[in-house]
């Protein structure tokens, strides 16, 4: 076999793409398995530029590094680049070319090897992006994450890791993740790698628990831990996820705060409707046993029989008594009577809001969708907020108990302000709805529809709300029960 045939065996044969090109860029020649990585059958391959086959965005790249060739810079050049197959389809190839001077060809050319990397590179570019994906995610994560190796030392701190504990990343990479501990927390956290590693027992991995951290101005706050193993190259890495408490704290504190100021207006209001309602049935009773008294003076007087004087006397005395307990009631009611209490302006939505936090807290378990649609720009309401909370949570909780049995249990609250100038509020569920007779005395005392309620509920809502010099009413739905509530605004709030 010649030396040229010999040659041309193995550039059609050779398991890797091989082309030559000229100076200008046409492609001269390409053997098979360059054909076969394009997808162009070789006729059709021939003559075409080989910036017409490269990528868009490579191609400047490559011609950069063609230039050096030709000026004598470098001897070759590698470079990896997508190519455009026949079908528009994409293909990572990495081409190592360099210049050839043929005595038998009045011009120099290019002889390339043209290898197929595609699988490789998308994978590395899969990797990239997913490495990429990952880092924005712990980037931007709105709690804190933090990355130890299995001596403790800090690998790595997320952008809420450091505005949480006041430490730029370069002040914590390499140091032991025990500066944002206090002590005890401090002196134990070594020993519990150790023994960890040793034993293999988990006290925290996997398992979220409350413990105290340190910012760098030596503060103390309490968070949320939860760590997570993750073994890397036979090496263990630990990475911590970490809330701070100190706001829910805060607002736990609060509700329950609320909740006790509410349990005590309720309780207040309660009495008070009982105490008024109780005066109002007793002052009849009392009204006629006066009239009683006074009629049987009368009778014996107009009967001509002298009565005994101890007659008399018991009779006046019974009636003096009566007076005075009459006086007594009038006097309970008054004083149970409410006045305008301690009223400022509120911000309505807020005030919605925190009763329906309070309402809604332990319900998690019965499955309701709650959907708060809370108008914006309203002018702040001019009410005793801890009463009005309690009309709210008094609603909710009525209608959370309504739709324990109904197979779609939604709750809407929505408010706005109404044509004359009123803060008006809707609580709606989805409940099987109210029969009539019901609905007609609905807001009466002692009427209610629980097995064990004292039916007092609904009774100290529309004493609340008309206290303020509002109305409320209950309306039925296609499904479930609606009440609606308006409030007095600040008068110099409402658009004229």
């Amino acid at each position: 076999m010649t030396e040229d045939r010999r040659f041309q065996a193995v550039f059609e044969q050779a398991a890797v793409g091989i082309k030559q090109v000229s100076l200008d860029g046409d492609l001269l020649d390409a053997n098979a398995k360059l054909c076969e990585i394009l997808g162009w059958p070789r006729e059709e391959l021939l003559g075409r530029r080989v910036a017409d086959l490269t990528h868009p965005e490579d191609d400047a790249a490559e011609q950069r590094l063609i230039a050096r060739v030709r000026s004598g810079d470098l001897q070759s050049y590698t470079v990896e680049k997508r190519h455009v197959r026949r079908d528009g389809g994409i293909i990572w190839v990495r081409v190592t070319s360099s210049l050839v001077h043929d005595p038998l060809s009045a011009m120099p050319f290019f002889v390339s090897i043209v290898e197929d990397v595609d699988a490789r590179i998308k994978a590395q570019l899969h990797l990239a992006e997913r490495e990429a994906r990952l880092r924005t995610i712990f980037e931007t994560a709105p709690d804190s994450m933090i990355v130890i190796d299995d001596q403790g030392i800090i690998q790595d701190f997320s952008r809420a890791a450091e505005k949480l504990f006041g430490y730029r990343i370069d002040e914590v990479l390499g140091r032991n993740v025990s500066i944002l501990m206090p002590p005890p927390y401090r002196d134990g956290h070594d020993g519990y790698l150790r023994r960890y590693q040793k034993t293999g027992e988990k006290r925290i991995i996997g398992v979220g628990r409350i413990v105290v951290g340190k910012r760098r101005d030596g503060t103390v706050f309490p968070m949320e831990l939860a760590v997570g193993e993750m073994p890397w190259q036979e090496q263990k890495f630990f990475a911590g996820f970490i809330r701070d408490l100190t706001e829910r704290r805060e607002t736990e504190k609060r509700l329950q705060d609320l909740q006790t100021e509410l349990l005590h207006v309720g309780r207040v209001s309660a009495m008070a409707q009982l105490a008024s309602a109780l005066a109002h049935e007793v002052n009849q009773p009392l009204t006629a046993i006066g009239n009683y008294l006074q009629a049987a003076r009368r009778f014996m007087a107009v009967s001509g029989v002298a009565p005994e004087d101890r007659v008399v006397e018991a009779l006046d005395k019974a009636a003096a008594q009566t007076e005075r307990a009459g006086q007594v009631v009038r006097t309970m009611r008054a004083f149970v009577k409410k006045g305008d209490g301690a009223r400022r302006p509120e911000e309505l939505n807020s005030t919605i809001e925190e009763a329906c936090a309070l309402a809604m807290a332990g319900q998690n378990d019965l499955g309701i969708t709650l959907r708060l649609d809370l108008a914006s720009g309203l002018p702040m309401a001019m009410i005793d907020k801890v009463p009005v909370q309690q009309v709210v949570v008094n609603l909710v909780r009525n209608a959370a108990e309504a739709m324990a049995d109904s197979p779609c249990r939604e709750l809407a609250i929505r408010n706005w302000l109404s044509d004359d100038g009123r803060l008006a509020v809707e609580i709606s569920d989805s409940g099987p709805g109210l029969a009539p007779e019901i609905l007609a005395q609905l807001f009466q005392p002692f009427v209610t529809t629980k097995a064990s309620g004292m039916g007092m509920g609904l009774s100290i809502c529309r004493s609340i709300v008309n206290d303020h010099g509002g109305s409320i009413r209950a309306q039925p739905r296609s499904s479930g029960t609606s009440f609606i509530f308006d409030l007095p605004a600040m008068p110099d709030e409402v658009p004229a």
